[in-house]
């Protein structure tokens, strides 16, 4: 009785959702072409936000090994398995042989069998929920469903959702809920697409049981077009997530930019936003471009899967990447980031006009790990701090200044070095420059030589600069190399540093 109450509650709240912002809600209905979704207008609040949070929680976090795709690997048991050699490339029989040696053969404990083992029984949307505000996070986007075709809320379209198996509880109902009772913008992730090719159907394993085909899809050859049953069962799904929850963003995994998913493009994309202005709320839609151009510039937000810009990019976009090095869903050998790399991460995006969006990993009982926890928190310290550079901050004429080139694309991210004392990154916000020091010199000053006496970038004078965080006044000078600041004695923060830059107001070069 007490789950039917919380899931009752969660969609009064729901339902009942009235938020106001300021671009879309005031707009003519989209239709459903690429001519009209160009008129869409990225809203502000999300311009503002700079930090959101990824969850990925579902019934992969019970072997809790490998990664989140341990049910698509744990079926590939040979090298063979496609022409390619992907499981060769992915060392999936690895994974194989542990499902086999733990639990059992494929026949006989398939990954329908971990569902019933995945509890939840500590999961508290009002401590999730605080832990992201207190990380200084202004989004949250759990995933609705994952490739596994598992739904993590009351779904009309499969009986396997959160609500009637596992953990007996509409996680994204709930999380929705408490999010918009703290005032935090709430979102959904759909990677079901890929549902169509992520399972291995051969003879003895349980993927083949025509009973079992509503989550692993119907037999069919790999990489064969996703049939037109399927198609229609993601639309109705997606549907579903969208007019039982209202998500403020909607964001989609990389399976959607193959070609029979083209076509549901801009219908997707204009129900959605027409969805917002019926709600009299902006929303955002993201997705990934993964592999070719199939939403066009302007109609969506371009979402770069463990990778970043290598500059300014004139239309807002996000990063989604992981704390954990090696995974998105928990694992029991999760390799947990240091702040100090998350946090490089955050202001090398937001001066090149991104987002963050950094995912946890929960574990399968509902709880946040200690060390991600532990992550979390150094971020929102390090926000208490410098947020003032952050928030509601916008791009300058150039991003930064220093040695350190910053790869392009997806899956980029372990080709950057680290940023270093050398190196800055540039915002704006109230005709103030901010100008952040990736490192803390040790020689006890700074040279910034984009920001020279003479310099192509300023118009006006340099008035006063203050380091946040610190009251005491700061010595600094141009010449004709470099600005050089000194710094105080004592650091105000760990990692990078921002430095406050007033001018005069005659000729303000931002």
């Amino acid at each position: 009785m007490k789950n039917v109450l919380i899931i009752i509650a969660a969609f009064f709240i729901v339902g009942c959702s009235v938020q106001r912002d300021n671009k879309q809600s005031n707009k003519e209905v989209f239709t459903a072409d690429w001519e009209s979704l160009q008129q869409y207008e990225v809203p502000t609040w999300f311009q503002d936000a700079k930090l959101g949070i990824f969850i990925h929680w579902g019934a992969y976090s019970v072997p809790a090994y490998g990664s989140e795709w341990y049910p698509r690997l744990m079926y590939m048991d040979s090298v063979e398995w496609t022409p390619d050699g992907e499981a060769q490339k992915i060392g999936a029989t690895a994974i194989n042989k542990y499902h086999e040696s733990h639990f059992g053969t494929l026949d006989k404990f398939g990954y329908k069998d971990f569902i019933p083992m995945f509890k939840g029984e500590n999961f508290d949307a009002q401590e999730w929920v605080q832990l992201f505000q207190d990380a200084g996070a202004k989004y949250i986007v759990p995933v609705a469903e994952h490739h596994d075709g598992f739904a993590m809320y009351k779904s009309k379209h499969t009986r396997w959702n959160s609500v009637d198996m596992g953990p007996q509880k509409d996680i994204l109902g709930e999380l929705t809920a408490e999010a918009r009772k703290q005032d935090i913008k709430i979102g959904a992730s759909s990677h079901y697409a890929f549902n169509w090719n992520y399972f291995t159907y051969k003879k003895g394993f349980d993927t083949m049981d025509p009973e079992y085909s509503d989550l692993y899809s119907k037999p069919h050859d790999h990489y064969a077009p996703a049939s037109q049953e399927f198609l229609s069962h993601w639309w109705d799904r997606t549907v579903d997530i969208i007019d039982a929850y209202q998500p403020d963003i909607l964001w989609f995994d990389f399976y959607i930019d193959r070609e029979e998913f083209m076509p549901y493009h801009p219908k997707l994309a204009a129900y959605y936003y027409n969805k917002g202005i019926e709600w009299k709320k902006d929303v955002v839609l993201q997705t990934k471009n993964f592999k070719k151009v199939t939403f066009p510039e302007g109609t969506h937000v371009l979402d770069i899967e463990r990778g970043k810009m290598s500059d300014i990019n004139p239309k807002v976009w996000q990063t989604d990447t992981s704390i954990g090095k090696n995974s998105w869903g928990y694992v029991s050998n999760w390799e947990t980031k240091d702040a100090n790399t998350i946090i490089d991460d955050l202001v090398d995006i937001v001066s090149k006009n991104g987002c963050l969006l950094l995912n946890v990993g929960p574990k399968a009982d509902g709880t946040i790990p200690d060390d991600q926890k532990a992550i979390l928190l150094e971020i929102g310290q390090w926000l208490k701090v410098n947020g003032e550079a952050i928030y509601g901050s916008r791009p300058w004429k150039i991003y930064g200044d220093g040695p350190t080139q910053v790869a392009t694309g997806h899956h980029t991210e372990g080709k950057n070095k680290d940023l270093t004392a050398d190196d800055f990154r540039f915002t704006t916000k109230n005709g103030k420059l901010y100008a952040i020091s990736m490192d803390w010199a040790r020689n006890g000053k700074v040279k910034i030589p984009h920001l020279q006496k003479g310099s192509e970038y300023l118009t006006a004078s340099i008035k006063d600069i203050k380091l946040l965080g610190v009251e005491e006044d700061l010595k600094w000078s141009q010449n004709e190399d470099y600005l050089e600041v000194m710094l105080p004695s004592e650091k105000p923060c760990e990692h990078a540093f921002v430095f406050e830059i007033a001018f005069d107001k005659t000729n303000n070069p931002l």
